[in-house]
């Protein structure tokens, strides 16, 4: 979602200069990597890689964006006050500046040669994008051989699968009729299927509608998503199911909350 939102503001700009206000994110900023491998280079494309925004500059450089649990990365006029929290800029020869804001700080932002990505330790343990054709039932069964525990946590894990949360593991989840807790030894085939086909609906849905609002996402704009109007069982512990009336209920896996229907859920 903020892939999209950005990319029409970005690729074909260059970024005149880079401003690092406060290194001290998760990792702490390299002001003079960010500088000598930005400066001056023009934005090719935008690409994504688990919860990374990456920026693909000339010069055979990538700048990648995790947002962590609280930050936003948004396009303001470049004479803007800047924001409380703001740690990082990128000033734009259109006259605007992309900004990293980050109050809690488990964010991170680093440069490095693109070529080198997929072998970078950020990236290297990364599991299957889900839209990236390869996630099928039979590769969702392929990874399960040999493991025991609750489909939910298997779901989740970013070694197995990338890009899927909280919110969008327990939607899946309804919308395959698996109960979160199922053990992945006892998963059909089938169920499989129609579990790998669920994850990808429900991004492409959430990829549709903006995102949710539940955990601080903003576009490239500053907007909220709308994806919260859509979610199921999330959220709603008590409430009908909108499919056979059965109240929602909630257990907590992992210290998370995750929600379900008792009757639509096996």
């Amino acid at each position: 979602m903020l892939r999209r939102s950005l990319e029409p503001h970005l690729v074909g700009e260059t970024i005149r200069r880079v401003e690092v206000r406060s290194p001290a994110l998760r990792e702490p900023l390299d002001r003079g990597a960010l500088e000598e491998r930005l400066s001056g280079q023009r934005v090719e494309r935008l690409g994504r890689r688990a919860k990374y925004l990456l920026v693909d500059v000339t010069g055979g450089s990538t700048l990648a964006v995790h947002l962590g649990m609280s930050g936003r990365l948004t396009l303001a006029p470049a004479d803007a006050p800047a924001e409380p929290h703001e740690h990082l800029a990128f000033h734009l020869d259109g006259g605007r500046r992309l900004r990293l804001r980050d109050p809690r700080r488990f964010g991170n932002a680093f440069v490095l040669p693109t070529a080198a990505l997929a072998a970078d330790r950020h990236f290297v343990h990364l599991g299957v994008e889900p839209l990236s054709g390869e996630l099928t039932g039979e590769r969702l069964r392929e990874l399960a051989v040999g493991r025991r525990g609750p489909v939910k946590a298997f779901l989740m894990d970013a070694r197995l699968v990338v890009g899927v949360g909280n919110i969008y593991a327990c939607e899946a989840l309804y919308r395959s009729g698996i109960h979160p807790a199922r053990s992945v030894a006892r998963i059909s085939q089938e169920r499989w299927g129609r579990l790998a086909g669920a994850v990808i609906s429900v991004l492409e849905a959430a990829i549709t509608e903006g995102g949710t609002t539940l955990n601080d996402f903003r576009n490239g704009d500053g907007e909220s998503g709308y994806f919260q109007v859509s979610l199921a069982v999330y959220g709603r512990e008590g409430e009908p199911c909108t499919a056979c009336g059965t109240p929602i209920r909630r257990l907590a896996q992992s210290n998370r909350s995750t929600f379900y229907c008792p009757r639509c859920q096996r």
